[in-house]
């Protein structure tokens, strides 16, 4: 192709951007940290629910330190995974440089858990039965959902309606666990 041949960048286009894919630095887009809020409080939920059974004593200091070191571990292996697939031959410092960074950026995951770490940590200390604790640590983590949800959508341009009713479908996961939780136990 000549250079009249060339496809021309429209004007609405960033000349000086390079292209997707092609940055050293494993970034994130706009609302892509919010990704972590939703897993985190997924993640958090499914152990709450999984942690307590009927007929065993309830521990919530343990299941506190559980859903937390399940949610860093979690952190740091889904930062290590993107790390890993957009590994380069580049220098060693620079390497670990971005091993780093893509560690840190996974920040978002790990706070999500602290709502439910909290819940249990006053379980434990106010002596809280185990009902009532998976019960209201569900339900609040549902309206997490339905809260993280609506503002990623606003956030990355959709409408009050449509960021609702994309909120409401975050909150079905919340609530597919409550339902999973109730029929499993």
């Amino acid at each position: 192709m000549n250079e009249q041949q060339q496809p021309q960048p429209s004007p609405r286009q960033d000349r000086t951007a390079p292209p997707a894919g092609t940055g050293s630095r494993p970034g994130r887009r706009g609302a892509d940290w919010m990704f972590g809020g939703v897993y985190g409080t997924v993640l958090a939920s499914a152990l709450l629910a999984a942690l307590g059974q009927e007929g065993q004593a309830f521990t919530p200091f343990y299941d506190a330190s559980w859903v937390f070191v399940t949610g860093a571990t979690a952190g740091l292996a889904h930062g290590y995974a993107h790390h890993m697939a957009a590994h380069r031959k580049e220098s060693a410092w620079h390497r670990w440089r971005m091993l780093a960074l893509a560690l840190w950026n996974e920040w978002p995951l790990i706070v999500a858990t602290l709502p439910t770490v909290l819940i249990l940590l006053g379980a434990g200390l106010f002596d809280w039965d185990s009902y009532g604790v998976t019960a209201v640590g569900l339900g609040l983590n549902t309206a997490l959902l339905f809260a993280w949800g609506s503002f990623v959508a606003l956030r990355v341009g959709y409408r009050l309606g449509s960021a609702l009713l994309i909120g409401m479908a975050d909150a079905t996961i919340g609530l597919a666990i409550i339902v999973a939780n109730a029929v499993i136990k």
